[in-house]
């Protein structure tokens, strides 16, 4: 590169506004969408390493119909015996709505414009697109003429449309619309540009407000800012004769990346009509990109009058067509435009899809207000155009705490307490980072599950096989026992409870029993006195699974006396329990919890219950001690020759 480029390229003209003009552009507004017309057909295909055949166009031509096209430029007739024949196709076979017209291209010269017109035979609404090259590059360099040259060149091959046209019109009835194309117009002198397109006007001669002439005032190659442009197209505008009669298109290309940005800022300069390709087709850099400007007004409130709400399915064949690919982050029809990885994105968008539901459900219920899309980072709602909300939030190493648990409570309807989300987070970036990938949906679900021992079958050291929750004092309103979501903490129940139950222990069942106010409490007892385990419970969250009122969930913070409290929830230790039944899912928690704290730590050998050795020579009765219940929860075999208990077998919850 230069170090001084001013000594090889020279910057942009201005354009000679008279002294005190005030544009009028910046300070307008669109509310209306413009006329489009897709060029895909044409100016797309001719840009192709490998042109579509006419099967693989008419497939094409059938999709810019359904989605709502009125005018499409089908192709470059005079340019080969396909591209002739793939009109008369079209016309001969009534493919053509109608509603919607077709254009065709074709330069100024008298042999090529004659075999396209006669590509038109029998057409309802034919518009011709007569063009040639007019800035100094091309007139001086490519093709040596004058601008008197130039304007004698162009008035001779409109008399010619002019003519061919009528002959058709009267042979038929088609009805022709002329469109002017100024090429190269966004290097063109503006003041010659007005000139040339006054003396088209005056030579086509029949311009009205019911037969428009269009002039295709096109940025073949974008050379300057996107005002610039905007700033050329009201030149034109203000100074075009019989401008009522007169329609201004747009035909931006995207070599300075701003094609969209230029076609916005025509439009309010006086632009009518868009020309251009979906997902941005076109030589070199390609044509601006209909999908987004459509959907940048749709994103507005404005409606574009064209149909994306199946984008996906619109990608697939466009890309298919074209044998092409399109960038995972390209507006809108990228894989992953509506994904965040980065946790302060997932946050926010976590948070504003919670404030929006509640708007929403608010609008439902009252009737009041609009259920207006408003979302952060998410511009425009991804269901409107056939995408859902599953890869909106996307888990990897740079994620955060609000991704994990957007996705769990997507999956699973858990709304985790904020200091579980960081705590899980944990797992979920461990994870990440050691395998260098992202975490799937599938990934962190089962994450989970194994993280909180969600299963019938036993996953930790500790499972709960069964439950029997015995009442030993009057229950009272706030009784742990119920089961609607308002259990009160251990420390707070004023209930007398004794819980007996069988937990698998490291494979072996247990059958254990405590007595505490409250659920917690008693299996907490039943815990220290089997196990030697003292646990400590802090937080404590309740929910109830949504559209399912019979799943109670309880969330809650597990650690060992003296342990370090963790404020933000990192290194915290968390247990799940679900059930429907609102004492289960407490109990379920709680060893969920315990697993997290465990680790290898050795449990004591279960407690043996005494049995006397049997004297053979008396007969002795011990039905005194058959049914009798230790305090930790071991009771004498019915089998008296056995000389060891037995762990009891039940069946799963």
């Amino acid at each position: 590169m230069l170090s001084d480029p001013s000594l090889k390229y020279l910057p942009y003209p201005s354009v000679p506004f008279s002294d005190g003009y005030i544009r009028q552009w910046p300070n307008k507004r669109t509310t209306t969408s413009p006329i489009w017309l897709s060029t895909d057909l044409r100016d797309g295909n001719q840009a192709l390493v490998n042109p579509m055949s006419n099967a693989t166009k008419l497939e094409l031509f059938r999709l810019l119909v359904r989605i709502g096209f009125k005018q499409i430029e089908v192709a470059y007739p005079a340019a080969g015996d396909n591209e002739f024949q793939f009109v008369r196709d079209l016309i001969e076979n009534n493919e053509i709505p109608d509603d919607v017209a077709i254009q065709i291209i074709t330069p100024a010269r008298p042999d090529l414009i004659t075999k396209s017109i006669a590509s038109l035979a029998g057409v309802k609404h034919g518009i011709i697109h007569l063009y040639n090259a007019v800035s100094p590059v091309f007139r001086e360099v490519v093709f040596r003429n004058t601008k008197e040259q130039t304007i004698d060149l162009t008035i001779n091959a409109v008399k010619l449309v002019k003519k061919l046209t009528g002959e058709e019109t009267a042979r038929s009835g088609a009805r022709f619309t002329l469109n002017y194309c100024l090429e190269t117009f966004s290097q063109t002198e503006p003041e010659f540009a007005v000139e040339l397109g006054n003396r088209v006007l005056m030579e086509w001669g029949k311009a009205s407000l019911e037969d428009k002439v269009y002039f295709n005032l096109a940025a073949t190659v974008e050379c300057a800012p996107s005002n610039h442009y905007a700033d050329m197209v009201e030149y034109f505008n203000n100074n075009i004769n019989q401008r009522s009669s007169v329609l201004l298109s747009i035909h931006p290309h995207n070599d300075r990346g701003t094609g969209v940005a230029a076609t916005e800022l025509a439009l309010l300069a006086g632009g009518d009509r868009v020309e251009g390709c979906l997902l941005g087709n076109g030589e070199r850099t390609g044509n601006v990109d209909l999908i987004t400007l459509a959907l940048n007004l749709y994103s507005q409130g404005v409606s574009p009058g064209l149909d994306f709400s199946n984008l996906p399915e619109i990608v697939q064949v466009v890309c298919r067509c074209n044998e092409s690919a399109v960038p995972v982050r390209y507006p809108y029809a990228g894989t992953l435009v509506f994904s965040a990885f980065a946790g302060t994105h997932q946050d926010a968008i976590k948070k504003g899809l919670d404030s929006q539901a509640a708007r929403w459900e608010k609008v439902d219920r009252t009737g009041e207000g609009i259920k207006y899309w408003a979302m952060p980072y998410i511009p425009i709602d991804p269901k409107d155009i056939g995408y859902g909300y599953e890869n909106l939030i996307r888990v990897s190493s740079q994620s955060g705490k609000a991704g994990t648990a957007y996705v769990i409570k997507q999956t699973l309807q858990l709304d985790l307490p904020r200091r579980m989300q960081v705590s899980f987070y944990g797992v979920v970036q461990s994870e990440c980072e050691g395998s260098g990938k992202e975490m799937s949906t599938a990934l962190i679900i089962n994450a989970f599950k194994q993280k909180y021992c969600l299963s019938s079958k036993p996953i930790g050291r500790l499972h709960l096989q069964s439950l029997n929750i015995t009442p030993l004092s009057p229950l009272s309103e706030s009784s742990s026992l119920e089961s609607d979501g308002t259990s009160t903490p251990p420390e707070q129940g004023t209930n007398l409870i004794r819980f007996e139950g069988h937990i698998s222990v490291d494979g072996r069942i247990r059958k254990v029993m405590g007595d505490g106010k409250g659920v917690l409490s008693a299996l907490l007892d039943a815990l220290r006195s089997d196990l030697e385990l003292e646990i400590n419970i802090g937080e404590i969250v309740y929910q109830h699974l949504e559209g399912d009122s019979t799943k109670a969930v309880t969330y809650l913070e597990v650690s060992i006396p003296g342990s370090p409290a963790s404020k933000s929830g990192v290194g915290s230790v968390w247990g799940v329990g679900i059930s429907s039944d609102s004492a289960t899912s407490q109990c379920r928690a709680i060893i969920s919890g315990i697993n997290g704290l465990v680790g290898d730590r050795r449990f004591p050998r279960p407690k043996m219950v005494f049995t006397p050795r049997r004297d053979q020579s008396a007969q002795r009765s011990e039905s005194w001690l058959r049914d009798f219940t230790f305090r930790a929860g071991h009771s004498v075999l019915q089998t008296p020759e056995h000389e060891r208990s037995e762990l009891i077998a039940a069946s799963p919850i």
